[in-house]
Order: structure tokens, then sequence, then C-alpha cells
């Protein structure tokens, strides 16, 4: 780090250095003579931006905010575990195409009625299987929006 010159204290400052570490200096034929400034915070309190109205008329209690955090974490988990537990079934063509998942969007296993089968119609076959799946993905969303609660919109989920 280099050492900058510095003017002697008894120097008088120079009016076109600009803003100062305290702001702006305002020509006096702008704020007129006698005049003085007022403070832009007029209830001249502790708080100029209000963020104790707006968090509730308190301080910050990071304390509670963990805990908060913690319990979040908590709920979070025990979502995660009960979605994995849980098995769910995408179904199209009333059941002639049948996807099973987890809670978790781990699938299992894919049936397909033989009759739902025909080889001049590949692309029927296909479209029903992706119906499946997408409905099986609906039924993960709503599974994990459910178990979230109140977090899901938190979470933007």
């Amino acid at each position: 780090m280099t050492d900058t010159p510095r003017p002697p204290e008894d120097a008088e400052p120079d009016e076109d250095e600009g803003p100062t570490a305290s702001g702006p200096t305002i020509p006096a034929e702008l704020v007129g003579d006698g005049i003085e400034a007022e403070p832009l915070d007029e209830d001249a309190d502790d708080d100029p931006f209000g963020l104790g109205d707006l968090l509730g008329g308190g301080g910050l209690d990071l304390g509670s905010l963990m805990e908060q955090a913690s319990q979040m974490q908590q709920q979070m988990a025990e979502a995660q575990a009960a979605a994995a537990g849980t098995v769910l079934e995408g179904v199209a063509g009333g059941g002639a195409v049948k996807v099973t998942v987890t809670g978790t969007g781990e699938f299992q296993a894919v049936s397909i009625d033989p009759g739902a089968v025909d080889p001049d119609d590949v692309a029927m076959l296909e479209d029903l299987v992706l119906a499946a799946l997408r409905d099986a993905t609906t039924r993960i969303q709503e599974l994990q929006a459910g178990a979230l609660g109140g977090l899901g919109d938190l979470l933007g989920g």
C-alpha cells in the first residue's frame, strides 16, 4: 500500500474538491444565507430506514430466526422422507398404461395393457406412455406441495 500525501491540517479546503465523507457540499447561494439544512430523517431515531416497523416493530432477533430456520429444515427433511416412502401411479388411456413412481420422482415400473398395443399405431402407445408419465409427475408435485404445507409457497413450489 502506498502512502498518499496529505495536506497540512491548517490548510484551507479546496471548494472545488466535490463530495466529502459527510456528503456533497451545497453552495451557500443555493441554500441561502443563514438557512440550516434540515435532516432527512425527521423522526431522528436510530432506524433511518424504518426497518423496525417493516419487521413488526421490534428489533431483528437472530436467535429466533435461526430457530425458525432449523424448524423449517426439520419439516423439509420429514416431508422428503414421507415422499420417498410414498408410491404413486400415473394413469393414461383409462388404465391402459400405468406408471409407478415414488414421491421423490424415482420411476419404478411401467405397465401396458396388451389390448393397448397396436403394431400399426405405435404413436398412440407412445402418447399414452407420455400421458401416464405426466400424470405421475403431477401427482408427485401435489404430494410434495401437500407435505410441505405453507413451506411450498415460501420456497417457490
